[in-house]
């Protein structure tokens, strides 16, 4: 594949699926050398590991290789302007502190979308998320559906919201954790209860593959859900922001069709803009 060619999402998930396996490769073989934190982001709480970076700096040199007027969106690095018209959004650690701690909960994110790294504007292509430690890889590509280990990925059958299995994550700020720790608490009596497993991109896998019933969480990232949700929307589930809008920072939202409604409601009497 050269730069010069136009890629199918189908071409493009498979460079997707090269690269996300050589970084997963890389990480977990520095993961079982030892880790220790090299920095700290928005708040002590929210740190950065050198495989982190290295893990970037590899992925952003495997697309180069391919895609050199691709512009490349990471969490670690500065944004790289492409001349294409493609950008690859990166988040080549996601769930950094289950990594840290050892925690086999933790993948390579990797999606291509068109027209610009906001969420609100793009057209996710395609997209990859590898846990190394289990060794799924998940994948989509636009209009192609989405799998695990090749099997196709259908969001779970219909469930009301007081038998729904729920996903969702909270920020590093201490004020950010007790709006979202109030929001936890108002909905989970109406829910059958709440699960927090540290990675968003794998949390929206989780809801493709039937795992989760439904995903929600506020200060996402783009790179946090870019190639999850274009899985998950693939695999049938509804992805919303506010006011059932497209997906943003201030809020995600991602079920099954018949339970979607219903959960956005429940957080919306939670205080959330559902």
């Amino acid at each position: 594949m050269t730069s010069a060619a136009v890629p199918s999402p189908a071409e493009l998930l498979g460079l997707a699926r090269d690269i996300a396996v050589r970084a997963g490769e890389q990480s977990l073989a520095a993961r079982r050398e030892g880790v220790s934190v090299a920095a700290t982001k928005s708040t002590p709480l929210d740190i950065v590991t050198a495989v982190d970076r290295d893990t970037e700096a590899l992925i952003r040199a495997l697309i180069a290789e391919e895609r050199p007027d691709d512009g490349v969106f990471g969490e670690e690095d500065a944004a790289r302007i492409g001349t294409s018209g493609l950008e690859w959004i990166v988040d080549p650690i996601d769930g950094t502190v289950n990594f840290l701690y050892g925690i086999p909960n933790w993948a390579i994110s990797i999606a291509v979308v068109s027209g610009g790294a906001d969420p609100a504007e793009w057209t996710a292509l395609a997209g990859v998320v590898v846990n190394p430690v289990s060794g799924e890889l998940f994948e989509a590509s636009k209009d192609g559906g989405a799998r695990l280990a090749g099997a196709e990925l259908r969001v779970n059958d219909p469930v009301p919201l007081s038998r729904a299995l729920i996903g969702t994550g909270f920020g590093y700020a201490a004020e950010v954790r007790r709006a979202q720790g109030a929001v936890a608490a108002a909905l989970l009596p109406g829910i059958r209860d709440l699960r927090r497993l540290g990675s968003a991109a794998l949390d929206l896998c989780a809801l493709a593959a039937g795992r989760l019933d439904g995903f929600y969480e506020t200060g996402l990232n783009p790179w946090d859900h870019a190639a999850g949700a274009l899985i998950a929307r693939e695999a049938g589930a509804l992805v919303t922001g506010p006011g059932g809008g497209r997906e943003s920072s201030e809020l995600l939202v991602a079920a099954g069709p018949a339970l979607a409604p219903e959960l956005r409601a429940a957080l919306t009497a939670a205080g959330l803009p559902a």
